[in-house]
């Protein structure tokens, strides 16, 4: 791996401004999720690889002129919390090149290809960039971002905008960086509940961080079983069809979507594993509450659109182990639509800002995300990929031929991201974060081995 140069991106500002970061943003811990985009050598020869990111920096410079927040850097504010400092600090773009072929990259078993070479090394700024030339000539782009700032939602305003502006097109939205009034305290919203009626769903969803367990001593952590990798799978879109209508079997006229059958098919397989015998299995999905918040009027509904932050809950349910091996699909899928149903609302979301500023400036995140595995059991968040803009990602010479989250986030519960697969047949491509043991349980236990297949190059279709 040979990294030429790192360029210093910087945008011109009207005023250097801190600009404090909703409640919501508050919820999330300094964790970085990348993107990675994966390019054959294009047909026309006219892109050579200079050329190529050549447009790439003309274009996110010009991109970043509306997305000027993400030049800035994280702060502390005098209470303590993070805050947005928009002043211009610049982000880092480095060019590489990597000695391997797109055919030879494991894109199963991303941590050996991506952590540290690919995708962005080091923590530095609010979005970092990394382009590598490969010995075939194809091309990885790969971007790096804060999550305090940063949800997918976020990341594909971004990604979709740079994209368009490579194309001498306008970006798609203007990012709207202040702390909309849709996402500020709503006290007033109580009054027709007993006081601290909001206390109850979102203190069994979310915990002061104050209360979190110490980290577990240092001799546990090197546990090779409870060591947590990313795998990439794909599973074939009759299978996800399948899952579906088992988990609609009963139903009459509910319909359980393909994300719920998918989870709790999930769920019940990390349940079925003996290791967590008399022990609990908790699933979380992430919920954007960006249709929620804004409601049915056009002026809301623009202002939550363009929203650049994260407006995220992660409801989540919690089964022992041995309910959830026994119950059919059905029953489990119809679990998680009613932990769902709690928190796709307007209120859910109210709540959950009143209940971080009641407890500002102490800080606060997902319970789910602190889960003690093996411990207590085990846990896993689902986060729909599905708008992950696999094949949007045109900067001029073709559609990626491999895209894909990588998000090793640090907690012991699990993350799991099913994406639509780039040859847009239905199949989906699974990006997964798990302990070591529950990956090779996954592949090896009879009822979940047909349906993970390892992602290969054969299956991209690279040769």
């Amino acid at each position: 791996m040979d990294m030429k140069r790192q360029v210093e991106f910087h945008v011109t500002l009207k005023k250097i401004e801190n600009i404090p970061l909703s409640n919501l943003d508050l919820l999330l811990p300094p964790v970085n999720p990348s993107s990675v985009f994966c390019y054959k050598k294009p047909l026309d020869e006219a892109y050579t690889f200079e050329r190529m990111v050549e447009i790439l920096k003309k274009s996110l410079s010009k991109t970043l002129a509306s997305f000027y927040a993400l030049a800035g850097e994280m702060v502390q504010n005098k209470d303590g919390e993070p805050e947005l400092l928009c002043n211009n600090r610049g982000l880092d773009f480095a060019e590489a090149y990597a000695d391997v072929e797109l055919i030879d990259l494991n894109f199963y078993s991303p941590d050996e290809c991506f952590r540290g070479k690919l995708v962005p090394a080091g923590k530095t700024g609010l979005l970092a960039v990394q382009v590598t030339e490969l010995k075939c000539e194809g091309v990885v782009v790969a971007f790096t971002v804060d999550h305090r700032l940063t949800d997918a939602y976020s990341a594909n305003m971004f990604t979709l905008s740079w994209v368009e502006v490579a194309k001498g097109n306008n970006p798609l939205l203007i990012p709207s960086f202040g702390r909309s009034s849709l996402l500020s305290p709503h006290h007033h919203h109580h009054h027709h509940h007993h006081p601290g009626h909001y206390d109850s769903t979102v203190s069994q969803l979310y915990l002061p961080i104050s209360s979190l367990p110490p980290p577990p001593p240092a001799d546990l952590i090197h546990d090779d079983e409870l060591e947590a990798i990313s795998r990439v799978y794909y599973i074939n879109a009759d299978e996800i069809n399948n899952l579906q209508l088992l988990a609609n079997k009963n139903n009459s006229e509910y319909k359980r979507t393909k994300l719920e059958a998918f989870s709790g098919f999930l769920w019940k397989i990390i349940a079925s594993n003996n290791i967590y015998k008399n022990k609990v299995c908790r699933l979380g999905i992430v919920v954007d509450g960006r249709s929620r918040l804004a409601g049915d009027d056009e002026k809301s509904a623009k202002l939550m659109a363009s929203h650049y932050g994260n407006v995220l809950s992660i409801p989540f349910g919690e089964k022992k182990c041995e309910e959830l091996q026994e119950k059919t699909l059905n029953w489990i899928a119809n679990q998680i639509h009613e932990f769902l149903e709690c928190a796709v609302t307007k209120a859910h979301f109210h709540e959950l800002i009143d209940w971080v500023e009641a407890r500002r400036p102490k800080p606060a995140m997902t319970k789910i995300y602190t889960t003690k595995v093996r411990e207590e059991g085990s846990a896993v968040v689902v986060s729909s990929g599905q708008r992950f803009p696999v094949a949007k990602m045109d900067f001029g010479w073709g559609s990626s031929a491999f895209s894909s989250y990588y998000f090793p986030w640090g907690g012991q519960s699990g993350y799991v991201v099913p994406m639509p697969s780039p040859k847009g047949n239905g199949d989906w491509v699974v990006y997964m974060h798990l302990l070591r043991e529950q990956l090779d349980y996954i592949e090896t236990c009879e009822a979940s081995r047909h349906l993970f297949n390892p992602l290969t190059s054969t299956y991209l279709n690279l040769f």
